[in-house]
């Protein structure tokens, strides 16, 4: 298969479909996603069989068993793919919808229609459940989308991509609404992502390196998802109980996730107290604890050995029960360093001083700027979007977890009576 024509064929169904897509009801695109679903509950068995084929390749390659478990598809994850589907299909239609309309001194009235962009690139490593989230979202925000997943799962989804062609013919939508690229060729990124013929926004999803790649050599519009080196900041004026229940959930419930803490600040005040009951959780967690010079200080005395932090720590998203820990002095000192290693996606203070809350959510610009949560809050579900694509640590356009909103732009719509300019 050459990936090039691979992409043009693509391309131009994609581009086709988006029209029809655009103008789909409601109805029908809630049916569509109904339909998949039920294709995925008849076709469960035949989705298993292409998922032990990945599955039996990836230990022949030498996967490792985290990667194998985002990989696998068993009754439990196929159950929980069409559970999504019934969800996003239970959002409110962004599609069509008038804002902001205002009447103007010249009789006219202007508003804005929110509407598909269009055609989306979807690239992403091997989590077959990202081919569905994906395809559904892009559905029911009236685009169409070409999705690029990892080679380690392509038998995978394209069992997958048949049960979506199956949903959307039954309905009578069109079934290049959702194409998966068919060859694991990297050519094919390459040209999926230099053809703003076909496509109009790429999302990537997945490692640093797969991003870095992306943004560099794209021209097509990239809504894009960096590093989640996201930080707690304890403050003098925190409710010290509530500041170790979150500082522990932060980093611990999971340690994969990009809006897990990776970085723990503390305000110098109440470093001692806070630290000695934190430090013996996070040991009994497996956590390795990677501090300044202060903070090992402080651990020392209670028969706690920290690591000392290098430069590098400061700026390193572990994925990983792996934590830094830095003693400041105060907020505008936690301020700084997150302004100078932070990277613009999740940020939280533990205060229970108001002005200081409001200063903290105003001055770090990040993505979410969370007061007294967990840094783990910072997901499209738990934001009430139902779902997400990716959470975007990009200042224009979407920001933050990317749910349907984020799928849409805005056009102008001015409503008239005849009305001329004179």
């Amino acid at each position: 298969m050459n990936p090039l024509q691979h992409i043009e064929e693509l391309g131009r169904n994609a581009r086709t479909a988006s029209r029809v897509l655009a103008r789909a009801s409601t109805r029908a695109k809630n049916d569509a996603l109904h339909a998949i679903a039920e294709a995925i509950h008849n076709d469960r068995d035949a989705l298993q069989v292409a998922n032990v084929k990945d599955l039996a390749e990836g230990q022949t390659n030498g996967l490792d068993s985290a990667f194998l478990d985002r990989l696998t598809l068993n009754d439990k994850t196929i159950t929980a793919l069409m559970d999504g589907l019934a969800q996003v299909a239970a959002l409110p239609d962004p599609i069509g919808e008038i804002t902001d309309l205002r009447p103007q001194p010249s009789g006219i009235r202007v508003g804005r229609m929110r509407v598909p962009l269009g055609v989306i690139g979807i690239i992403y490593e091997a989590r077959p459940n990202v081919t569905i989230d994906a395809a559904a979202l892009c559905l029911k925000s009236g685009n169409a989308t070409i999705l690029r997943g990892g080679r380690e799962a392509i038998h995978s989804n394209t069992a997958l991509a048949q049960c979506i062609s199956a949903g959307l013919i039954a309905v009578g939508l069109p079934a290049h609404g959702v194409q998966v690229v068919q060859t694991t060729d990297r050519a094919a990124v390459g040209a999926l992502i230099t053809s703003p013929q076909w496509v109009d926004v790429i999302v990537p999803r997945g490692g640093k390196s797969l991003i870095e790649r992306i943004t560099r050599e794209a021209r097509v519009p990239v809504i894009k998802h960096l590093d989640g080196i996201c930080h707690v900041y304890v403050d003098a004026a925190a409710d010290l109980d509530m500041a170790v229940q979150i500082a522990v959930n932060a980093k611990t419930q999971r340690y994969a996730p990009c809006n897990t803490m990776e970085t723990l600040l503390v305000a110098r005040e109440i470093a001692s107290t806070f630290l000695a009951r934190i430090g013996p959780l996070y040991l009994e967690k497996g956590v390795e604890l990677r501090g300044c010079e202060e903070s090992r200080a402080i651990f020392q005395k209670i028969g706690i050995t920290a690591i000392a932090a290098t430069e590098e720590d400061w700026r390193t998203e572990y994925l990983a029960p792996i934590l830094s820990i830095r003693v400041v002095a105060d907020v505008d000192t936690a301020m700084d360093h997150i302004r100078t290693y932070g990277s613009s996606h999740t940020d939280s203070i533990v205060t229970n001083h108001h002005p200081r809350a409001m200063r903290f959510l105003r001055e770090v610009d990040s993505a979410s700027v969370m007061v007294n949560a967990s840094t783990r809050f910072a997901d499209g579900f738990e934001y009430g979007l139902g779902a997400e694509i990716g959470i975007s640590t990009d200042r224009l356009h979407a920001r933050g977890p990317v749910g349907l909103e984020g799928l849409t732009s805005q056009k102008w719509v001015v409503l008239g009576n005849g009305e001329i300019r004179t």
